[in-house]
């Protein structure tokens, strides 16, 4: 046999893929679903390296929302996973994160703020003095004027939770095949644009969607073809690889992104939330005493690289000595280094049918956000699929804003 017909192709394990396969499944046990992932050990996948974190802490209505829906998810997510009398296990730990803000953030998250309490979030804002009061070993607050401190927010086990997905879906029928698409197939081989796309009207998307061709299928490294009229691309870091092989341009990248492990000599007596400076320097406390500590820089290289390096480490831990004087001393245990899919264009997610090629759906592009968003997208693009109603409307985010060059705006990214 070369080739394998499925009702939808799924290309991507990870999260996104996962979950998407487990929507599906549940919503027509009868669909024939195949997941193309490249590693089923996820050993450089996003998911696996992630650091890991939920907030409801953002500017954009519909990606607070996205959160709600995850922290509904979690908190049922082990019982829901079950799977022949096995849960997985998640260590969902809700202890919070802490956006310290300057004073020349400090109107855009007054303005987030209001926004969240509208929605009914649970968010606090903070005084400096409260903060110290809360946090007393947090000494240096110069320039801090407040802050915005999320209790339900907080990390969980990252690879239970996509293992979790993955074995549900397995369990209800979906198939994971370890291979690699090396080619999308339409029916008119490589796309051209149909005309200049320099106003985004509705006329000229219509335009573009009655000209555009087909999706048909993948064929994938081992030879085979899947044919499919429904293809995902949940790549992550890939994505754009995926895409450009129907002529396809994606803006989206895979910048490296890295973690350290320390273990300070002082002992903190209580768990530390996330905490993120204005300069974008974040950290928080792990089981076994460790500190995690992390930073996006403009810097970050663009590729598949996955080293890490001490000359990032010894700049993380200046920053953190400097706010907090109590971890002068500490030990570098571990670091590690994973990709964001980040979106070139306004570092949103990509969500959607593309307009240029029927049956070809993105869920790529959410820029170190997908492990949160993981639960409401899966839900979404099966909507999508299926054609059923949308339980929360993520059209701001579809991927004909692309073509247009319409970036959504977003405070707060980290």
């Amino acid at each position: 046999m070369t080739s394998r017909n499925y009702d939808v192709i799924i290309i991507g394990g990870g999260i996104m893929g996962s979950s998407t396969a487990y929507h599906l499944m549940k919503a027509d046990k009868k669909i024939k679903v195949a997941v193309v992932e490249r590693d089923l050990s996820y050993e450089k996948a996003s998911t696996a390296l992630s650091m890991v974190n939920a907030r409801i802490q953002f500017s954009l209505k519909e990606n607070v929302q996205i959160s709600q829906y995850a922290f509904k998810v979690l908190e049922n997510f082990e019982e829901e996973m079950e799977v022949d009398g096995v849960k997985p296990a998640i260590f969902y730990r809700r202890e919070g994160n802490l956006f310290l803000y300057d004073e020349t953030a400090e109107p855009s998250a007054r303005k987030a703020f209001a926004m969240q309490k509208e929605l009914g979030c649970a968010i606090e804002w903070w005084s400096p003095e409260k903060i110290k009061e809360r946090y007393p070993i947090y000494t240096n607050l110069d320039g801090i004027v407040g802050g915005t401190f999320g209790p339900e927010d907080g990390h969980f086990d990252a690879y239970s939770v996509l293992m979790g997905y993955k074995a549900k879906a397995k369990s209800l029928g979906a198939e994971f095949i370890q291979d690699e698409v090396v080619e999308l197939i339409t029916d008119r081989g490589t796309i051209e644009s149909v005309k200049e796309k320099t106003a985004g009207t509705k006329e000229v998307v219509q335009d573009i969607k009655q000209a555009s061709s087909s999706i048909q299928g993948v064929k994938i490294a081992s030879g085979l073809t899947l044919n499919s009229s429904k293809v995902i691309n949940c790549a992550g870091a890939w994505a754009a690889r995926v895409a450009a092989t129907a002529g396809i341009k994606l803006p989206v990248e895979p910048v490296k992104r890295q973690v350290f492990a320390v273990e300070p000599e002082f002992k903190v007596p209580y768990p530390l939330p996330l905490t993120i400076l204005p300069s974008g320097f974040y950290f928080r406390t792990e089981t076994g005493g460790l500190l995690l500590l992390g930073k996006s820089m403009k810097e970050d290289p663009v590729g598949f690289d996955f080293s890490w390096n001490q000359e990032r480490f010894e700049l993380l831990w200046g920053e953190l000595y400097e706010f907090a004087p109590v971890f002068e001393s500490l030990k570098l245990v571990k670091g590690w280094a994973g990709l964001y899919a980040m979106s070139t264009l306004d570092a949103n997610a990509i969500l959607g049918e593309w307009p240029e090629l029927k049956g070809f759906y993105l869920a790529n592009g959410f820029s170190g956000h997908g492990l949160q968003q993981g639960p409401a997208v899966g839900r979404y693009m099966t909507e999508l699929i299926t054609k059923s109603d949308h339980q929360l409307d993520l059209s701001i985010f579809s991927p004909e804003r692309v073509l247009f060059n319409k970036p959504i705006f977003e405070d707060g990214i980290v």
